[in-house]
């Protein structure tokens, strides 16, 4: 904020000085102030905390600019690019992607990144969060089709494990380093969701059927059992009359 205010006095008292230039054409002081103040205002550069910036000189890089206040030669050098260091989140939207049975399903995930060399992450890739982006959904549709519908449900931890360690190959070349991938939501399709439904239906009456016929036949053992026990006793009765 104060860096703002600072750059944006300086284009005023450069404006204020040119228009009074204009009005009284002798003021040669005040229009030679005016030519400082935007000369200074256009060389200044103030990188905030957080932030790094890459300074081309005549076309080619420089050098970086860390959190502060600096000064360039207009004209010849020019910011090449201006960005954070801080860990960025990127949202991974949902992608159609087959198990190994051949099951379909949407799977989105979230990607938490760091850019720990600018000058890589500016030269080395000419769109940075588009290659991230391409690269983690090439992965995630990867790691899906090795594992069963039934595994995506239970093997998440694997699968973000994997996918950091896969991203993670391609993305330190570009300066970039990702600290967590995590796969959010996994949604079969409509069609597998009724056949799971129908299945876990199904699944339930057959312990229910099972449940039952073990009590039935607990409940005929012991009528069997009680039987017995009273015919014996009737026959020891009977034995000592």
């Amino acid at each position: 904020m104060v860096a703002r205010s600072l750059q944006a006095l300086l284009l005023l008292l450069a404006a204020s000085a040119a228009v009074h230039a204009a009005i009284d054409p002798l003021s040669i002081g005040g229009a030679c102030c005016g030519a400082a103040a935007l000369t200074a205002a256009a060389s200044l550069k103030i990188v905030t905390t957080g932030n790094t910036c890459l300074i081309e000189r005549m076309g080619r890089f420089h050098r970086q600019l860390n959190p502060g206040w600096h000064w360039t030669i207009p004209i010849l050098e020019t910011s090449s690019m201006y960005g954070t260091v801080r860990e960025q989140v990127m949202d991974v939207p949902p992608q159609q992607c087959y198990t190994r049975d051949n099951a379909p399903v949407q799977a989105d995930a979230v990607i938490y990144l760091r850019v720990f060399e600018m000058q890589a992450a500016r030269y080395n890739v000419a769109d940075l969060q588009t290659a991230i982006m391409n690269l983690v959904l090439t992965q995630l549709r990867e790691e899906m089709g090795k594992l069963t519908l039934d595994e995506t449900f239970s093997s998440r931890d694997r699968m973000n494990r994997n996918l950091l360690e896969d991203v993670n190959l391609a993305t330190r070349a570009w300066g970039v380093e990702v600290t967590r991938v995590e796969v959010r939501d996994i949604e079969p399709s409509p069609d597998i969701v009724k056949a799971m439904e129908l299945q876990m239906s199904a699944e339930r009456q057959k312990r229910a059927t099972v449940l039952d016929s073990e009590a039935s036949a607990i409940q005929s053992i012991n009528d069997a059992n009680a039987k017995a026990t009273s015919l014996r006793a009737q026959a020891e009765a009977e034995k000592g009359a």
